[in-house]
């Protein structure tokens, strides 16, 4: 089953490619611009997804699907990556698959010279992790460049007079 995170972040990923939302049953098309702002989803897209899980909108679709939006937050539905670009994409727990990718009418779709779309991202959490990661390795950065840069020209000095000094014996 998909949950509302995984569905709110398929969506997001497409939207970063350019795709839009239909929804009233396709009379009304939205397309939130940025969708990523800062460490987080955008006030844009987060007024879009309210608009998409609200009881109101009627049925909504992404460009290119059969899905409703409603139908993946049932048990129905699971999100996975494709195999064909790796975005995420519907599938059915049971049953046969949805026909395609929404990536078909993409052109130049998968570009792997491209930023893949993403989703938000805590820079302090990531950074802790990273910092966590050296520590359980017990690698230590160096912490002051000048005394590494003294060191090393304390050792090109000491290079240089020992080969004087083997000119003169």
């Amino acid at each position: 089953m998909a949950s509302e995170n995984q569905v709110r972040q398929y969506l997001a990923y497409w939207f970063q490619l350019g795709k839009k939302i239909f929804i009233h049953s396709g009379h009304q098309e939205l397309l939130p611009t940025p969708v990523i702002q800062g460490e987080r989803y955008s006030e844009e897209f987060e007024k879009c997804w309210q608009t998409i899980i609200s009881p109101e909108s009627g049925d909504c679709y992404l460009d290119g699907t059969e899905v409703s939006v409603a139908e993946l937050l049932t048990p129905a539905w699971d999100i996975t990556p494709c195999a064909r670009c790796s975005m995420p994409v519907p599938i059915r727990n049971v049953g046969l698959p949805p026909v395609g990718c929404p990536c078909f009418d993409l052109s130049g779709w998968p570009n792997m010279e491209a930023p893949s779309p993403r989703s938000p991202v805590d820079n302090q959490a990531r950074l802790s992790q990273i910092r966590d990661r050296l520590h359980q390795k017990n690698v230590t950065p160096q912490t002051d460049l000048s005394v590494q840069i003294e060191n090393d020209q304390a050792d090109r000095n000491t290079d240089r007079s020992q080969s004087t000094c083997k000119d003169y014996v």
